[in-house]
């Protein structure tokens, strides 16, 4: 339209055309200043009271803890920080500082934590809740929301490291136990005891100590507590493997006694008898294998079984007026542990009828009655007799005739004087002596014995049996033919053995006695040999060196020099004459002290 004339008419119709119009009269003006008025003095009221209001709260809450904050869910907000902070101390402090749960794998366990480095730090807490917001929107939203703010933690490093070590070593770590089963001993019964389930534990080790710090200090404040890594040794055995061997073999087994009985005489195994033979091993499918020590079943009966065996022996010759007699050979019968307890698991499982018999061994002896009489054993092949000790040597040397008298020594087998003799102690009659012949040396148990030893080389030598091993005297001793003694025990009492062949075709058997101050060995058998001895002359002396010695002991002797000398054996055939072999032997005997006392 613009600056355009416009034709009222024409306008009018046009609007007619549009519609109806409907016509509002005119808004006086000074209607519309007063309204407009209003609104701007309620507005400005409404924005000056605000201030007012904010400026009040801002005023009121200066230097506070912040409206709507929580710590732990104790209301702090609008305190002062002192106030805050001895709020949290009252409602808070008694919760927070109670023992921690710690578990730490198969164990759980508390820690003190004030006595362990872990503090909490109030002042800081209250520092962290913040001060007051100048935000009008927060302060507003302040009155209608709170805000949680986490309790500051301090800790003590080293107090916690020493904690936990300690924790570690008293209460955490522990070394795995295998399943088995164990046994209590029932009171008024006669070895009567209950079986029970060892149960497996695993073994374990805390791990890594500074992750276990790490974690305790981070998470002790926690309401489920801490759980702390550990290394594990596992074990074999199950619980219900462990219970599985329990019920189906060790609570039979052990349900009452059983009887093992031998001839003549029975012995009584008890629960516990039977509980100390049992063995446990885990395997590795969790199961509980039971072995039974039957050495431990046996130290329970032998004692009242022993008196069912019997020793063997051998046939040994007797003499009686010169004469040759054979006494019989008995036969060995000894317990057969593994038989007698073979048929255990069985006998386990009854409820009556808990009886073992006892299985017996039988041997026949080395040397049997018949096969002694049938030895050729029927004159004297060899002869020697040797005197001069007296006193506890004269002792031993017939303890130890005694033992080797009557000996049999087959065709092909090797005679042992000190397998023959033993062990030479005080139980089997041997007494202290000087070690040497001629009496002088230390007194040891068995002292002299190698008098015995020499007479038996002699007449062996004289029946042309073959020697395998003999060693001489350090020193010569004139009651034998040089180069034809034996040395029987050294001067520390270590003994010295020696031993002969019997490498004839007959058996052979030894007699030997003592009478007064002498000793005499014959060896009987089939006469092959005629022996003749030739020694050779003395060379390369050495002189008696003279010792002077003094004290309550001191014996004056006679020394004599040290020389070389050979022996030469010379064995003719019985029955044509004809010389068959010749031995020689060299010998070095050591010169002996003369002894002056002063």
């Amino acid at each position: 339209m613009g600056n355009e004339a416009v034709n009222d008419e024409e306008l009018v119709g046009e609007l007619l055309e549009a519609g109806p119009i409907i016509v509002y009269p005119p808004l006086p003006e000074h209607r519309v200043r007063r309204r407009l008025g209003k609104a701007l003095m309620i507005t400005g009221g409404a924005i000056a009271l605000f201030v007012v209001l904010y400026v009040v709260d801002l005023l009121l809450s200066v230097g506070d803890v912040p409206r709507g904050v929580t710590v732990a869910g104790v209301e702090v907000g609008g305190l002062t920080h002192a106030d805050a902070e001895a709020r949290l101390r009252t409602q808070l402090e008694p919760l927070l500082i109670k023992p921690v749960t710690i578990r730490a794998g198969d164990v759980e366990t508390r820690l003190d934590p004030a006595a362990s480095g872990l503090e909490l730090d109030w002042p800081e807490t209250v520092v962290q809740a913040g001060n007051q917001p100048l935000s009008p929107i927060t302060r507003i939203l302040s009155f209608f929301t709170t805000r949680e703010v986490g309790v500051v933690k301090k800790t003590d490093s080293a107090v916690l490291t020493r904690a936990v070590s300690e924790l570690a070593a008293t209460t955490i770590n522990h070394r795995a136990v295998e399943g088995s089963i164990g046994f209590l001993a029932l009171s008024g019964t006669d070895g009567g005891v209950t079986p029970y389930a060892i149960e497996p534990k695993q073994g374990q080790t805390l791990g890594d100590r500074a992750a276990a710090v790490r974690v305790l200090s981070d998470g002790w404040l926690d309401p489920g507590g801490v759980t702390l890594p550990v290394d594990v040794t596992p074990v074999k055995a199950t619980l219900a493997g462990v219970q599985g061997a329990l019920d189906q073999i060790v609570k039979a087994a052990v349900a009452k006694p059983i009887v093992v009985r031998g001839d003549g005489k029975d012995a009584v195994l008890n629960p516990d008898d039977i509980a100390r033979s049992f063995q446990f091993f885990a395997r590795d499918d969790g199961a509980l294998e039971v072995r039974i020590d039957q050495h431990k079943l046996q130290l329970a009966v032998q004692d009242d079984l022993v008196g069912t065996q019997k020793d063997g022996k051998d046939a040994q010759i007797v003499f009686a007026n010169n004469v040759p007699a054979v006494q019989p050979s008995e036969d060995d019968r000894k317990i057969n542990w593994a038989k007698t307890f073979l048929p255990l698991t069985e006998v386990f499982r009854r409820a009556d009828a808990r009886e073992l018999p006892v299985a017996y061994d039988t041997t026949r002896p080395n040397v049997t009655t018949e096969a002694a009489g049938a030895l050729g054993i029927k004159e004297v092949i060899g002869e020697f007799t040797s005197g001069g000790f007296s006193g506890t040597a004269a002792t031993n040397v017939q303890a130890l005739a005694a033992k080797v008298s009557g000996a049999i020594v087959k065709p092909g087998e090797t005679f042992s004087l000190d397998t023959r003799s033993g062990p030479r102690t005080e139980a089997q009659g041997f007494v202290p002596a000087p070690v040497q012949e001629d009496g002088t040396g230390p007194e040891l148990i068995g002292g002299g014995v190698s008098q015995f030893a020499s007479t038996l080389y002699n007449a062996v030598y004289l029946a042309g049996l073959k020697d395998v091993d003999h060693a001489e005297h350090d020193y010569f001793f004139d009651r034998y033919p040089p180069g034809r003694d034996v040395k029987a025990m050294e001067t520390t009492g270590t003994s010295v053995d020696s031993k002969f062949a019997n490498d004839s075709p007959t058996g052979i058997a030894i007699e030997a006695g003592v009478s007064g101050n002498s000793v005499t060995v014959r060896i009987w058998g089939t006469k092959r040999f005629n022996v003749v001895s030739a020694a050779g002359p003395k060379i390369n002396e050495t002189a008696s060196p003279i010792e002077f010695r003094s004290g309550a002991g001191c014996v004056t002797s006679v020394g004599q020099p040290g020389f070389s000398v050979s022996d030469t054996r010379i064995l003719y055939d019985v029955g044509t004459g004809a010389e068959v072999r010749r031995e020689t032997r060299n010998v070095t005997y050591g010169p002996k002290s003369t002894v002056i006392c002063i």
